[in-house]
């Protein structure tokens, strides 16, 4: 893979390509750049395949960057330091992304994951569904998360998810139209980037859209019924938690 570098900082850049060429030799560094000018002037000039990109860089930040090209024909790993808005959105719309300092196993698993992809389309809509939250600013009840299955990453409308149920690393979707979405990822990664959608814990196994909820029965034990049918335990630890959230 053909991949261009863009960094500020010279020595983030060296160590970058330095890590590529000894732990990822699939992937071939055609240019860097120290600004987002420079860059993007390499993407229309090295059409890479892949691109290594931090986001608080003087003049434009790299989301300026991005949110100037008219499409987005390459896989895009974000390299930051910590920044939980930033972070909160990749996780939203399933793009990568690694902190400095740079960890060599999640740099090798993002490679692979960006080949992956690379092999599966051209066009990148993960990418697309992040540029579209940072612009509009979605509100909550328009905005969608990405939710990669086996076959493919599907962009669905946060509002339209009745619950979330965990099965070791899988979790299910299910949506109001009755469609269910099993999911490569374990259910602690979506209780953050949910719960300020309404969203609450209510079981290690289980989380749920309180919109959707229509009682809460007590017959044999504590369940959450939901306007789909489906009755949802509610555990012992989290019963405060819930009596508080849906405010009784």
């Amino acid at each position: 893979m053909k991949a261009v570098l863009i960094d500020d900082e010279q020595h983030n850049l060296d160590n970058l390509k330095a890590l590529l060429a000894q732990y990822c030799p699939q992937v071939e560094v055609s240019a860097t750049a120290l600004d987002a000018e420079t860059g993007k002037k390499l993407l229309y000039e090295h059409q890479p395949d892949l691109l290594f990109l931090d986001i608080q860089m003087p003049g434009q930040t790299g989301f300026d960057l991005l949110q100037s090209l008219s499409h987005y024909d390459f896989e895009v790993i974000f390299v930051t330091a910590y920044d939980q808005h930033a972070i909160q959105a990749f996780r939203f719309a399933a793009v990568d992304y690694l902190l400095k300092p740079v960890d060599i196993t999640l740099l090798q698993s993002a490679v692979q994951r960006a080949m992956k992809q690379r092999q599966l389309k051209v066009h990148n809509q993960q990418l697309e569904n992040l540029m579209h939250l940072l612009k509009t600013q979605q509100v909550k009840e328009d905005q969608r998360i990405a939710l990669a299955t086996t076959k493919e990453t599907r962009f669905v409308r946060v509002s339209d998810i009745i619950c979330c149920e965990s099965s070791n690393n899988y979790t299910t979707f299910s949506l109001t139209d009755e469609e269910e979405l099993l999911v490569c990822k374990p259910i602690y990664e979506y209780e953050d980037i949910l719960k300020e959608y309404g969203f609450i814990r209510c079981h290690q196994s289980h989380l749920v859209n309180k919109k959707y909820i229509r009682s809460w029965k007590k017959e044999y034990g504590d369940f959450l019924l939901l306007t789909n049918g489906k009755e949802i335990p509610v555990s012992r630890g989290k019963k405060e938690e819930v009596k508080k959230a849906l405010q009784f």
